[in-house]
């Protein structure tokens, strides 16, 4: 497969540090057995849950955003192979499937572009490809009935994400036809007019091309909220939001009762479960924003929707541990760890 580099066991080990008396989940997560049939060996495996990265960040860039989107992946990788495996999460359910790798497309836009506008629209037109290559992907684990986890990277991968899932679950017969719904905790509605895909707009294609038809934004901020896309989502009856402002400041409903909303309103059909870390307070991002929801939040999120909604997949977005402008937070790696963590127990609860 294209752009993907699959791991095998020495690839965990080499980031798990064993512990005598201790069992780490590197030490018990699975591997694909074999990637020249790959399709085979998903259906045969006893994994519930399949997690990837995409550690891109050409889809900000081409939102005009800062870089630094495609450092979150393995600090993620090394804490949630450290995590204990005990009692609450053993972890031998899970698999590590492996990374997407467009290095070399970054590399050729670099390169190439001789100016802003250039690059600009060099990014945007390298983001087909990587939808492409996610779309296949997402579109072949679901297809197997596991659930993909998909640790961005750009919101641009929000999109492959609805239509490989909308695709692979209509091909092993849980839904009747390729359209899937959507909940995102989000400062942005990433609904952007659909000039050139990049992370803002991830949603507006999956509605326009047929395989979104519900999608609900948990926390979106007032100030952040363009004015026309404001209005196309109030008068789109399929759209829905709860903004931070009604949650936080006119104290209208609690968090937990905005999930709630957002998980019965799209409860109709199978639901993918999306999380912007740049709604997170402090945390390291390209749209990093000083006044959002806590981790705990975050958390509490993970653990509800997951419980609540028929789940077709987890994508956690736009997360770094370095940006481009020079600011690090070595943090973001752990915490996303404990998000996949809440979510893969809430599921094996319910």
């Amino acid at each position: 497969m294209q752009y993907f580099k699959f791991y095998n066991k020495q690839d965990i080990l080499s980031v798990t540090r064993i512990r005598r008396f201790e069992t780490k989940i590197g030490e018990r997560i699975q591997v694909i057995s074999s990637e020249s049939n790959l399709e085979t060996a998903l259906q045969s495996s006893t994994a519930t849950h399949i997690i990837i990265g995409i550690p891109e960040d050409i889809g900000v860039r081409a939102n005009g955003g800062i870089g630094g989107a495609d450092s979150a992946w393995i600090p993620f990788l090394q804490a949630f192979l450290n995590s204990q495996s005990n009692d609450f999460l053993e972890g031998g359910n899970i698999m590590v499937l492996g990374h997407f790798d467009f290095t070399i497309i970054n590399e050729l836009i670099e390169r190439n572009a001789y100016n802003a506008e250039e690059k600009m629209e060099a990014y945007r037109h390298a983001v087909n490809t990587i939808d492409d290559a996610v779309e296949q992907l997402i579109h072949l684990i679901t297809q197997c009935k596991k659930i993909p986890i998909v640790i961005g990277g750009g919101h641009n991968n929000a999109y492959p994400c609805i239509k490989g899932a909308a695709k692979g679950l209509y091909k092993a017969g849980m839904i009747p036809i390729a359209q899937i719904n959507a909940i995102n905790v989000d400062a942005h509605a990433d609904f952007r007019p659909m000039e050139g895909r990049h992370s803002g707009n991830g949603f507006s294609y999956a509605e326009a091309d047929g395989y979104l038809e519900k999608y609900c934004v948990i926390g979106i901020h007032e100030n952040r909220i363009p004015q026309n896309v404001w209005m196309d989502m109030v008068n789109n009856p399929f759209v829905d939001c709860i903004t931070f402002e009604d949650i936080f400041i006119h104290e209208k409903r609690s968090f937990l009762q905005a999930i709630s909303h957002a998980t019965s309103f799209t409860d109709d059909t199978i639901c993918g479960v999306e999380l912007d870390m740049d709604s997170i307070a402090g945390v390291l991002s390209s749209a990093q924003c000083s006044v959002g929801i806590t981790a705990l939040h975050a958390r509490q999120y993970m653990q509800f929707a997951a419980a609540d909604a028929k789940v077709a997949y987890l994508h956690i977005s736009e997360g770094a541990t370095r940006l481009t402008d020079g600011r690090t937070d070595a943090s973001t790696g752990e915490l996303i760890s404990y998000l996949v963590s809440d979510f893969i127990k809430a599921q094996m609860i319910y």
